[in-house]
């Protein structure tokens, strides 16, 4: 019987209208159309040669249909960084990019680290996320309709986008309703957004976002914690230098939703960040730099909240008084 480590690895580039596949340590390669017919002759393909892990690239959704099609197969898939796997290909002195090199690629990638984190295929949770990517992008939209309609001189430009804003802020409305039911009508959603809710300036939206991308927390350790949203400094030294510490990777769409309320937690609603982050600005760190602070020490606090299945604790997670 295979062990995990042993399992036949296959690795998948997604396209629109097909996938390539390789199953690189049998030296195998085929394509597949974006079909019901195309979706069963994969699984068999697959069958056939004992694969037991699929890994494809995050490819803007187009990969999500072929892995609920091998999660049914019990096949285990694996999403990975689509520029991880381009830096291995340039460090391995692959220059050359088409869709059968690229599967290559992805399955010689994944045969290197095999020791990589599995991400588990729930349904709901993607759900969430995607309702909650889509109130950030007409968020975003709105805000720069905004900015826009001030220098719109024109009354009938100005009306065209009062009747724009005024639609985009209703579908926000409605999006956010359908984001609390989800989360409401999933328990095991319910259960963490009422812990996440119960930390001062985190609210429903920054629950949602926090509950459908950050779906570690609780699980893992506080560096891990901090490096999933991308708010973990990394060290850059060589020798007797000394470089600056900046933040890198981590899931930019989550960090990028909790970022206004972690500002609000630290200058208004909440205590405990509002004076760590006092504390920074009076060590001289910029304000931008002792945000980043705020939301890594936020997500510490949550992921011990998770982990112990507690409510917001001030008196916990306060700093001594001297």
């Amino acid at each position: 019987m295979m062990t995990q480590i042993e399992r036949v690895v296959v690795g998948i580039d997604v396209a629109k209208d097909k996938v390539d596949a390789c199953i690189r340590s049998l030296a195998l390669r085929q394509t597949f159309q974006n079909t019901a017919q195309g979706h069963r002759k994969l699984v068999a393909w697959l069958g056939k040669h004992g694969v037991g892990q699929a890994v494809m690239e995050a490819s803007g959704g187009y990969e999500r249909e072929w892995r609920e099609t091998l999660c049914k197969a019990s096949i285990e898939v694996r999403i990975v960084d689509p520029k991880r796997v381009r830096s291995f290909a340039l460090s391995a002195g692959r220059l050359a990019k088409n869709d059968p090199i690229d599967a290559q690629m992805i399955a010689w990638f994944a045969e290197t680290f095999r020791q990589a984190p599995v991400q588990v295929h729930d349904a709901a949770r993607e759900e969430l996320a995607a309702l909650t990517k889509a109130r950030k992008a007409l968020v975003d939209l709105q805000t720069r309709l905004q900015a826009q309609n001030e220098h719109a001189a024109p009354k009938l430009a100005r009306k065209a986008y009062a009747r724009v804003l005024k639609s985009i802020g209703a579908e926000i409305d409605e999006l956010e309703t359908i984001i609390s039911a989800r989360v409401k009508a999933t328990p095991a959603f319910a259960e963490r957004a009422e812990i996440i809710e119960s930390v001062p300036g985190l609210a429903r939206v920054s629950s949602a976002a926090l509950i459908a991308g950050m779906s570690e927390l609780g699980q893992v350790s506080d560096e891990v914690a901090a490096a999933l949203i991308g708010a973990a400094p990394y060290d850059d030294d060589s020798g007797k230098r000394r470089g600056e510490r900046h933040i890198k990777g981590g899931r930019r769409w989550v960090r990028n939703a909790i970022y206004m309320p972690c500002v609000s937690a630290a200058t208004q609603h909440n205590p405990v960040i509002k004076a760590y982050y006092q504390r920074l600005i009076a060590k001289g760190k910029p304000p931008k730099v002792a945000f980043i602070a705020c939301m890594r020490k936020l997500m510490v606090i949550l992921n011990t909240m998770l982990a112990r299945g507690e409510k917001w604790n001030p008196s916990r997670y306060a700093p001594p008084v001297n």
